[in-house]
C-alpha cells in the first residue's frame, strides 16, 4: 500500500489500516506531529506575546476582524474559536478593560451579548500581524520546499474529510 493511496484516502486501504495496529514508526510519527505542533505553537506565542497580545487575544481579535461588521455574537465567537463560553467570557472580560473588545446587549436575545472590534483592538492586531506572520514565515514556511507543502497540504485535506464525516456521523 502506498503514502498516495493512503492520503488520497482509497477505501480498501482505509479499512486495511484500520484493522491493524499502528506500527511503531506510525505511533513516532504521531508523537512527532504533537511535539512538534505544541512546540511550534509555543515559539509563535511567545514571539507574538512581544507585541503585547497573547495568542489567546489574536485569536479573538483574529475572528472579529474576519467577521461582517467586525462583531459577532459571544455564541458564535465561542463556536467560531472552539473555546467554552465560560472561559471565552473571562478572556473577553480582561480584552474589555483592554478596551480590544466591546460588549453590547443582544438585542434578539437578551440572554446574549454581542462582542464588537474597537478601534484600539484593530489597531492593536494590524500592529501584531506583520510580526506574526515573519515568525509564522520563519519556524513554518521557510522551513518547507513547495513538495513539502503540497504533501503537507494533501495530509491535512485527508484528516479534515475523516474528521468532518466523523462529525456528520454523530
Amino acid at each position: 500500500m502506498s503514502a498516495n493511496e493512503l492520503v488520497r484516502g482509497d477505501s480498501s486501504s482505509a479499512r486495511l489500516v484500520a484493522r491493524r495496529r499502528m506500527t511503531s514508526a506510525e505511533l513516532a510519527t504521531w508523537r512527532s506531529l504533537v511535539d512538534t505542533t505544541a512546540e511550534l505553537r509555543r515559539v509563535l506565542g511567545a514571539e507574538l506575546q512581544e507585541t503585547t497580545l497573547s495568542p489567546a487575544d489574536y485569536q479573538v481579535l483574529l475572528a472579529l476582524t474576519e467577521a461582517n461588521g467586525k462583531r459577532m455574537r459571544s455564541s458564535e465567537l465561542a463556536r467560531t474559536i472552539d473555546w467554552e463560553r465560560s472561559r471565552l467570557s473571562h478572556h473577553l472580560g480582561r480584552m474589555e478593560g483592554r478596551q480590544l473588545i466591546r460588549r453590547d446587549g443582544c438585542a434578539t436575545d437578551s440572554r446574549g451579548a454581542e462582542i464588537s472590534l474597537t478601534a484600539e483592538g484593530a489597531r492593536v492586531f494590524r500592529r501584531a500581524t506583520a510580526p506574526h506572520m515573519r515568525s509564522i514565515k520563519r519556524h513554518f514556511a521557510d522551513v518547507l520546499t513547495p513538495e513539502q507543502f503540497a504533501a503537507l497540504g494533501d495530509i491535512l485535506r485527508a484528516l479534515q474529510e475523516h474528521l468532518d464525516a466523523q462529525a456528520v456521523a454523530r
